[in-house]
């Protein structure tokens, strides 16, 4: 989710989080989804070598999204965004997704509630690789991962919950830990994205684009839904480092 820059990012406060059991959801069935596919190298029957890569090929072609197949009415095309969101290309994209859906989302679903939450999730993140695939449209690349609907999450969690405190590691600053608020730190992440999106080819990579259009729908969802409500104020908390690419 995250190239070139690495951040360790804390919850914004013990004392709010409660049961999340959408999020710890998302979290288990994108591992499980992960663990039995050709991506994780654990089952043998993908074989090893080029048969391996061929399999994750295909695996990636049935339930990624590729642009030029959507908007070319193929059969069950419409369905992979939504597919796409729970399927990874490799551990570190994987883990990394993971550790900021942990992070931003325990707090973020208690604030929405979680079907409320569970459809934010799924309907943003479906958007984003939507809106991707559209500025895209000739692109035969498989887009896979979770990254659109958890940019969808930081830029609600921005909005819910501007003062929380983020523990960033900025390798400029010898990874020396330094706490910012959300309000800092999240806007900081969304321009980095946005001068990476400007860079991107549309070659295999990270699909910027996506992260952008995440974040934008997740800020103007809570904007909406929770504009008028008071926003949460919480204490810092810390959780490990992650690093991740879609």
């Amino acid at each position: 989710m995250i190239r070139n820059w690495r951040v360790t990012v804390g919850g914004a406060g013990r004392a709010l989080r409660g049961p999340a059991p959408v999020t710890y959801g998302l979290i288990a069935l994108c591992c499980l989804v992960f663990v039995i596919g050709p991506a994780s190298g654990l089952d043998p029957a993908y074989g090893s070598g080029n048969a391996v890569l061929a399999a994750q090929r295909a695996y990636f072609h049935r339930w990624g999204v590729i642009p030029a197949e959507l908007f070319e009415d193929a059969p069950g095309a419409a369905l992979t965004p939504a597919t796409a969101l729970f399927v990874h290309g490799s551990w570190v994209h994987l883990l990394g997704n993971m550790l900021f859906l942990y992070v931003f989302g325990v707090m973020t679903e208690e604030r929405m509630g979680r079907l409320q939450f569970l459809l934010f999730y799924v309907g943003c993140g479906y958007l984003a690789l939507l809106g991707y695939a559209a500025a895209n449209a000739g692109s035969e690349q498989s887009l896979v991962g979770a990254s659109g609907a958890i940019s969808a999450v930081l830029g609600a969690f921005l909005f819910l919950f501007p003062g929380a405190r983020v523990t960033s590691l900025l390798p400029f600053l010898f990874f020396l830990p330094l706490r910012f608020p959300a309000w800092v730190v999240l806007p900081f992440w969304a321009a980095l994205q946005w001068l990476a999106a400007g860079r991107a080819s549309d070659g295999p990579g990270v699909a910027y684009l996506a992260h952008l259009v995440g974040f934008g729908l997740g800020l103007a969802f809570a904007w909406v839904r929770f504009g008028r409500t008071t926003r949460v104020r919480a204490a810092p908390a810390t959780a490990p480092e992650g690093e991740n690419q879609p």
